[in-house]
């Protein structure tokens, strides 16, 4: 957990730095929705040459046959819950969503359901707790572009600790 949380803390400062110096850069160029795929895209590379060899997942083909479909199912059920629920309780259930489909695919892949409810509860935890602390960090500061990084950076901490563990838990197929 602990590999995972440093790991990703980094590769999430990285991603959160697509919105934190870009947003009024994609205002004119995609948009929201533009900048939201930037992000991932950020998370997909970064991941790979850090949270990686972090978590001693394999080799590349490995760890991206089944990190890439994870996080994007994570992706797209956190922004799919997010954008039609919106804040506040939108984002607790958009996390669980997210979180619940992270574990789902993971545990589709490494025939590991015996452990998704721990899974899902644990890396739900993590996520929410560094999701919510950057958020309450980020909007009750300056709101500035060092506040968005850290946000980044919190996200990560909770979110990689979280994926240290399911990581450590699923079998290996």
């Amino acid at each position: 957990m602990f590999r995972g949380a440093l790991a990703f803390s980094l590769v999430s400062t990285a991603a959160f730095a697509v919105w934190a110096f870009g947003a009024g850069w994609f205002a004119g160029r995609g948009g929201e929705a533009g900048m939201y795929a930037a992000c991932c895209a950020a998370f997909l590379l970064f991941s790979g040459l850090l949270l990686r060899p972090a978590l001693r997942w394999g080799g590349w083909a490995r760890f991206y046959a089944e990190f890439v479909p994870a996080f994007l199912s994570y992706a797209v059920a956190w922004c799919a819950v997010y954008f039609l629920a919106g804040d506040g309780a939108g984002e607790w259930i958009a996390s669980l969503a997210g979180c619940a489909a992270f574990a789902a695919v993971l545990a589709a892949m490494r025939r590991g359901w015996r452990v998704y409810l721990i899974s899902v509860t644990v890396l739900f935890a993590g996520h929410s707790a560094g999701y919510f602390a950057g958020r309450h960090v980020c909007y009750t500061s300056l709101h500035s572009t060092a506040s968005e990084l850290l946000w980044g950076t919190l996200y990560g901490l909770g979110f990689g600790a979280g994926t240290g563990y399911v990581i450590s838990r699923m079998p290996r197929s």
